[in-house]
């Protein structure tokens, strides 16, 4: 550029670059955090002009998110029972080997679906708790291979409008009541508070872990989604906690020593094949002291291998494969009645010596192998061993239920940062929040609400301040989070490893509550706010509700988000009116597919 005299026109640079270097840079990183929020190659919001200026959850001035209105599409009648990680659609892409086709495999970001699940036809609002235990609307579960095929065995049947559950099994004919009422007299700890978290692998419709509600034992009932249709999804509309999952390649989503107890009802699991795996696994994420239940083959061979077409021979094989495989792992014959055997896990350290001569099967694992790596983790055949110096993680030393639930465990000084004073400070925190929150969802308390998720829990602190309500809450901790799920289990309350990028393992329709704190602050710069909360109104029942505790920044940008997907929201202040943070409680309306007869 000249002057008009022609002379070059020089430019004072020091003057321009720097600023305008700022510039660029400023708005680069500002546009890649919205842009890592609200876009994907799908992106249908907009962020608006935004006058109000919020305080941060880091303390700093800052203008909160907010999006345009936008209203989420109905998704096809077919969906109506949709698990996107569990898809049968998908099971072909996948091998057979181990049932490896049955474990999570998650669609990739473009086949997300950005759509409403609908309800099925005819679909009422649930039969509210306890009632429920026995029966639920055959609307609401339609599907009736395991009343055809399961008849002779009374898992369920269909009378009228209802399945009816009267709580058989092909190891109980005379009904549940009287197949625990045998476990307890084997198994005396049952009875006194000592056991309090269980497991029951192949659940079928949850009726075992329903009993043991009664009796102060809570259970994760486990099964996959297979050609039973919906096992998991009859045990959460009776009420009973459930989760879908596998043991196959990979570990389950719990922490190691965990469980009281574990239980296989004639579950299939070929226990003894491929070096003993599964049963590893079994005992990876039982607690040292606790118990493996086992009914079914091979059990009392000599009176029911004519049932099981073999022979005796081959199942008094079975047996003393099992028997062997069980104490070379460390584990004793604690009782055996009839039907039912049970072994305990020793946390006798002098068992667990021997497993360094290298000549043992299976072997120790190595110092590499961390004991409560659980998401994605492929199974090893190798004993996880207890830590010898965590002297109150045996089921013995912990205090019985309910004292346990309000004594800090000795694993909460695993955690970082993690302390007594820590774990007390949540515990009478939570006591506080959930106080206010019955005050802002009376709902809270009643039999309205059943099914809980704690989606982003530290300690379980919420869980223990409503654990006088009639519910039951799943806990779950982020897999990029501090691992604290140990001090959740230790304190005698259940829960999974979870990231919520991707779709939770359970049907549509299943929880009547949903509960977050923090979590779209904690996640929002690796999962899409659009897709997590899609994925809550999945698994939300019609008529459920949610607490969404977040920073300013972010629950205004939540409430429009939530208007379309037919939610009606409200914003609240929190127990202590403080303007960075605020209170959103909905409701999911009930609303029928157009599709709908």
């Amino acid at each position: 550029m000249k002057h008009k005299d022609g002379k070059p026109y020089q430019s004072d640079k020091s003057s321009w670059k720097v600023p305008m270097a700022l510039t660029v840079v400023v708005l680069c990183g500002l546009s890649f955090y919205l842009g890592g929020i609200f876009c994907s190659e799908k992106e249908r919001y907009v962020a608006e002009d935004v006058s109000k200026v919020v305080e941060t959850p880091s303390g700093t001035a800052t203008r909160a998110v907010q999006i345009k209105a936008i209203s989420f599409p109905e998704c096809s009648a077919d969906f109506q029972d949709y698990t996107p990680c569990t898809d049968p659609k998908r099971w072909h892409k996948y091998g057979k080997h181990r049932l490896t086709f049955l474990e999570r495999h998650c669609p990739p970001s473009f086949e997300r679906q950005e759509c409403l699940v609908p309800p099925p036809d005819g679909y009422k609002s649930p039969i509210r708790w306890p009632k429920s235990r026995d029966e639920c609307w055959y609307r609401n579960v339609p599907y009736d291979w395991i009343n055809k095929q399961k008849s002779n065995q009374h898992w369920l049947k269909k009378e009228g409008e209802k399945f009816l559950f009267p709580g058989g099994g092909t190891m109980f004919p005379n009904g549940v009541g009287s197949y625990v009422d045998l476990m307890q007299d084997l198994i005396p700890q049952m009875k006194d508070g000592t056991i309090r978290t269980a497991i029951d692998t192949g659940c079928g419709v949850a009726s075992w872990g329903g009993d043991l509600l009664d009796r102060g034992i809570l259970t994760v009932s486990l099964a996959p989604r297979d050609n039973h249709q919906a096992q998991v999804q009859f045990a959460l509309e009776r009420g009973i906690p459930a989760i879908l999952g596998i043991i196959s390649t990979q570990r389950l989503p719990f922490p190691s020593n965990s469980f009281d107890m574990a239980h296989c009802s004639r579950c299939l699991i070929p226990w003894t094949e491929f070096g003993g795996v599964y049963l590893l696994e079994i005992h990876r994420i039982l607690r040292p002291g606790g118990f493996w239940v086992l009914s079914g083959p091979p059990v009392n061979y000599q009176h029911r291998w004519r049932g099981w077409n073999t022979t005796i021979e081959e199942q008094k094989s079975d047996y003393d494969k099992l028997q062997e495989l069980l104490t070379s792992m460390c584990f004793k014959l604690f009782n055996k009645k009839d039907d039912i055997a049970v072994w305990q896990k020793l946390s006798d350290s002098n068992c667990y010596k021997k497993l360094d001569n290298p000549d043992n099967y299976p072997s120790k694992c190595d110092d590499g192998t961390e004991p409560d790596s659980a998401w994605y983790t492929p199974l090893r055949p190798c004993v996880v061993v207890p830590n010898p110096s965590a002297k109150k993680l045996k089921l013995d030393t912990l205090a019985k239920w309910p004292e346990r639930l309000h004594v800090a465990p000795e694993r909460v000084s695993d955690v970082r940062g993690g302390s007594a004073g820590a774990f007390k400070h949540d515990d009478d925190k939570w006591k506080v929040r959930a106080k206010h929150y019955k005050k802002l969802l009376p709902a809270i308390g009643t039999d309205k609400i059943r099914n809980v998720m704690d989606m982003n829990t530290l300690y379980g602190g919420f869980a223990a301040a409503v654990i006088d309500a009639p519910v039951w809450v799943m806990n779950v901790v982020s897999s990029y989070a501090p691992n604290t799920l140990p001090v959740v289990y230790d304190r005698g309350l259940i829960g999974t490893i979870h990231d919520w990028c991707e779709a939770f393992s359970t049907y549509p329709r299943t929880y009547d509550f949903l509960h977050l704190d923090g979590l779209f602050s904690a996640e929002s710069h690796r999962c899409e706010m659009k897709y997590v909360l899609l994925e809550m109104d999945r698994i939300l029942r019609p008529n459920g509700y949610t607490i969404i505790r977040e920073s300013s920044y972010f629950v205004d940008a939540i409430a429009t988000m939530t208007k379309g997907m037919r939610w009606s929201c409200r914003k609240e202040e929190t127990e202590y009116g403080v303007e960075k943070e605020k209170v959103l409680i909905c409701q999911k309306k009930l609303w029928y597919s157009k599709q709908s007869s």
